[in-house]
């Protein structure tokens, strides 16, 4: 029965198509009848992977199969020691990939949970109730205030009903509901005021409705099928690293392949050529480089984590920092999803009102200067009357929880019941009327509910201490206004209302509109006292007691921003990244609010989702690049918005919260999920999800991630800088007939212990002061962009002439054996006097200070003791093959080793003492 249009159906054809007879129910037996037929009342979803799936699946890595492939012809060719070597760093890599993997997914676990749990059904005649799993098409809902809609549903009766539809639709201002309401099949889902659907949440009255569709067949189950289609794509890390790791297996086979040929013709063995081969690509391919990615990715992960975010994929961290766009939902992601009161007009006078979130904390400021509400009497009246006109409660922070509230506000003060009367409550507080105080004084005796009809709700309470009636009455600003026939004047005095106040009230309530803020007006009145006999009366007599009024005040409200979105939206623009803002939010608003966090200008385009329905593909690609601000989005339009900027080239970031974000969450480059206020299922198609809901914390994990791809940068500099020395080293060895300089036991040694410690050190280094001024890098930006191809080759040629030099010259006793000691400690050497270079790309060693990274310093001396331990400790020296060295082989090694740095100590030294230019690694 999926696709039907049951909002333009009359009651009476919904239930016939059901089967089900409205006073009673199903009955059991065809309740289990049909949930064998639709299935359960859940959202499927992809089965976990097992454990051993992930572990597996860190074996599929172009690099990590490569060196799977080195160690097989290592142990084939008896070299058993370089084999294990590399299989224990193949194994550490897959470990600490699979354990992090592991424990984000543990992490979430608990979070995986949308649909109610417990429903309330009418079955064999009686309200019953059943898990929400078990709700069937044409069972009879029960819903009341504060109860999640555990399906899609018609509805059959309403009393005042209305629904959060914020996780579903982006709209956080509650949607009244009217069972009596038609319209046509394609009203927008947003505008159908006689359904209700799974995942939303009842704020206040009560109502019946009949299910139409459970599980994959509701509105959420379609969203949870566009989130299986869309497709994920590799990071550009991945890329990255995947182009690197191809472009090293052809120069190792090239250049293996020229040794052994070059030897086999000038009459060598061909095993010792072979073997020769085999080292010479051992020398090329950085076997640590996938751990030590791991492991640079991983300390990130620990950095967000403290940073109260949780990083699903290792990658996700390095895509947000190369991300050129960031496509935020407005309702609780730049908004703080909680109704606050920012302007009073009464008396005349048109007060702002300051203060953060539910806290009853703020200011009222009167033409920017602090006033005393209780010098404004006319001010006082129109907010005590808004907060007694209400059925909402102002909860204080939970008991026990002696902490300061969260930013988010759910741990602090709260409201239970409707946000806009909890925001009327807020102000009030704020003025010094207590809201608690002010039901203790002032009993409720009667109530006229709010309907869209009439678009008003009224109140009768009798003050206990004189026994008053009083009427207080609240709505929209034009149906309040033609019901007055007095005002307000500034002293708190009623006076008659003219028809030039009229016209101010009129145009000050279209002055806050157009601000975006949502306007109500208060008014009130005197009540005979036979009422307090009659207190069923007003119910009856409601559109009597609720004319000749006095005018009180208008309210403007809104979702107020978060306070630290506007911080992040700049930082984010100076970083050369777009935000914007996508919202199923009506245009004003979304504007109003784009505009106050510096998103977007006052004269910048608005587009709608009808307006994306008239565009192609192409033309929305090119609306892309100049508009900030999307409102009145469906599901679909925020899927085909993403597919745009992609489109441009663009790495995108997505946030969102609630269950429409998904498609677009999972479609784009990193999906990012609020972790308080967001849904499961935007949580699961999501890589990244943001503990505290903070939009700040977005533009930190950019930072992050820009730091992270830095030090990425930096140790593949330097262990190809080396890795190139050495390879150079063997292969100008092997063409010039010359024994091997260095053997393969000593090679691994130098690439996986010697030089993996600086390299990991590196991966930790705090990131450039100047970080997030930089423009973002081209999505298609190569490993050796920026001039890293050419340092790498310029060092490499460098290292690798220097240990050449080494070794020529220690071949001149004739003792191979101490030849390869000089030069295998002129390698280590040189190689740890690099890693000091390497650590900025844009700095001299001086400027970035030699112990600004504490860990670099201890892994080079511990490098230092590794050296010395392989030449001078026995045990180890036979397995390295050394010779101890004398004083003077340790001066010659050192000076040759610091060569080069002495270059850039006298390039910095230049411009003082007029020493010629000479080229350095921080010349861009």
């Amino acid at each position: 029965m999926s696709g039907r249009a049951w909002h333009a159906m009359e009651t009476a054809e919904v239930l016939a198509v059901l089967g089900v007879r409205d006073g009673e129910g199903l009955d059991s037996g065809e309740a289990r009848r049909r949930l064998g037929v639709a299935g359960p009342n859940v959202l499927r979803e992809r089965p976990p992977d097992p454990w051993w799936h992930l572990l597996l699946a860190q074996f599929q890595d172009f690099m990590v199969l490569v060196l799977l492939v080195a160690a097989g012809v290592s142990w084939a060719m008896g070299e058993r020691a370089d084999a294990y070597t590399i299989i224990a760093i193949v194994v550490l890599n897959a470990l600490l990939g699979f354990a992090q993997e592991y424990r984000a997914e543990e992490a979430l676990a608990a979070l995986r949970q949308l649909a109610a749990p417990v429903a309330r059904v009418r079955r064999d005649g009686r309200v019953q109730p059943v898990p929400a799993a078990e709700v069937v098409p044409g069972d009879v809902l029960v819903l009341e205030a504060g109860d999640r809609v555990p399906a899609d549903a018609r509805l059959l009766r309403a009393h005042a009903l209305a629904v959060t539809e914020a996780a579903l639709t982006g709209e956080s201002v509650p949607v009244a509901k009217d069972a009596r309401w038609r319209g046509p099949a394609e009203t927008p889902l947003g505008d159908r005021r006689n359904m209700v659907y799974m995942g939303t949440v009842v704020t206040r009255g009560r109502g019946d409705a009949v299910v139409v569709a459970t599980g994959m067949e509701t509105e959420v189950g379609r969203i949870a099928g566009l989130i299986q289609e869309a497709e994920e794509g590799p990071t550009p890390l991945q890329r990255r690293l995947a182009q690197l790791g191809r472009w090293l297996v052809a120069v190792s086979v090239a250049l293996c392949s020229v040794v052994v040929l070059a030897g086999a013709l000038r009459g060598e063995p061909f095993a010792r050529m072979f073997l020769t081969g085999v080292s010479l690509a051992v020398a090329a391919i950085p076997e640590g480089l996938p751990a030590i990615v791991t492991v640079a990715l991983a300390v990130g992960v620990q950095r967000m984590i403290r940073r109260r975010a949780i990083v699903r994929r290792l990658q996700a961290v390095e895509t947000l920092g190369c991300a050129t766009a960031i496509l935020s939902d407005k309702t609780g992601t730049l908004t703080r999803n909680e109704m606050m009161v920012r302007a009073v007009w009464a008396g005349g006078r048109l007060y702002e009102v300051t203060g953060d979130g539910y806290r009853p904390e703020g200011e009222f400021l009167l033409e920017g200067r602090r006033a005393d509400p209780e010098g404004h009497p006319a001010l006082l009246r129109t907010l005590a009357g808004g907060a007694l006109c209400t059925n909402a409660v102002l909860l204080p922070p939970r008991a026990g929880g002696r902490g300061r509230p969260g930013r988010d506000g759910r741990r602090g003060w709260s409201i239970q019941g409707d946000p806009t009367e909890g925001a009327l409550l807020v102000a009030a507080a704020k003025a010094g009327r207590d809201p608690a105080r002010l039901r203790a004084a002032w009993e409720t005796l009667a109530e006229a509910p709010f309907t869209p009809e009439r678009r008003r709700m009224s109140v009768v309470v009798r003050d206990r201490a004189g026994g008053d009636l009083s009427l207080y009455l609240k709505g929209a600003p034009d149906t309040v206004l033609a019901r007055c026939t007095r005002i307000l004047g500034a002293d708190g005095r009623e006076r008659p209302l003219a028809e030039s106040d009229r016209r101010v009230v009129a145009a000050t309530a279209d002055r806050l509109a157009a601000q975006a803020l949502r306007v109500l007006a208060v008014a009130l009145r005197q009540v005979p006292p036979q009422l307090a006999r009659q207190p069923d009366a007003l119910g009856e007599a409601a559109d009597a007691l609720e004319e000749d009024l006095t005018f009180a005040g208008l309210v403007g409200m809104i979702d107020p921003p978060r306070p630290e979105v506007r911080r992040a939206v700049a930082a984010a623009s100076r970083a050369g990244i777009r935000t914007v803002m996508i919202t199923g939010d009506h245009p004003a608003t979304a504007r109003a609010v784009a505009c106050e966090l510096g998103i977007a200008r006052a004269g910048d385009p608005v587009l709608t989702g009808s307006d994306l329905d008239r565009l192609t593909d192409r033309e929305l690609e090119e609306a892309a690049g100049r508009v900030r601000v999307f409102a009145r989005v469906s599901p679909a339009h925020k899927l085909r918005i993403v597919r745009a900027f992609r489109a441009r080239g663009e790495v995108v970031a997505m946030t969102g919260d609630g269950v429409n974000d998904a498609p677009a969450v999972k479609e784009a480059d990193i999906g990012i999920a609020m972790g308080l206020s967001g849904t499961d299922v935007t949580r699961e198609a999501s890589q990244l999800v943001l503990a505290d809901d903070n939009y700040a914390t977005i533009v930190a994990a950019v930072e992050e991630g820009r730091g992270i791809y830095d030090n990425i940068r930096k140790f593949i500099r330097y262990l190809l800088s080396c890795n190139t020395g050495e390879v150079l080293t063997m292969f100008l060895a092997a063409v010039s007939r010359l024994p091997l300089p260095l053997l393969p036991i000593q090679i691994l040694w130098v690439n996986l212990v010697t030089d993996g410690l600086p390299a990991l050190a590196l991966g930790v280094d705090p990131p450039d002061p100047d970080v997030m001024r930089r423009p973002p890098r081209p999505p298609d930006e190569g490993v050796f962009a920026r001039g890293l191809g050419r340092r790498i080759l310029t060092r490499g040629l460098v290292i690798g002439l220097s240990t050449l030099g080494l070794f020529v010259w220690g071949l001149r006793t004739g003792d191979v054996t101490r030849a390869r000691t000089l030069a295998f400690t002129g390698l280590v050497l040189a190689q740890l006097v690099h890693v000091f270079d390497c650590r900025s790309e844009t700095r001299s060693i001086w400027e970035v200070g030699w112990y600004s990274n504490p860990w670099l310093v201890a892994a080079v001396a511990s490098s230092l003791l590794l050296l010395l331990a392989s030449v001078y400790w026995p045990p180890l020296a036979v397995v390295m093959e050394t010779a101890p060295l004398a004083l003077r082989d340790w001066a010659v090694v050192a000076a040759v080793a610091g060569a080069p740095q002495a270059l850039l100590v006298l390039r910095a030294l230049a411009p003082v003492r007029g020493i010629p230019y000479l080229p350095t690694s921080s010349t861009r």
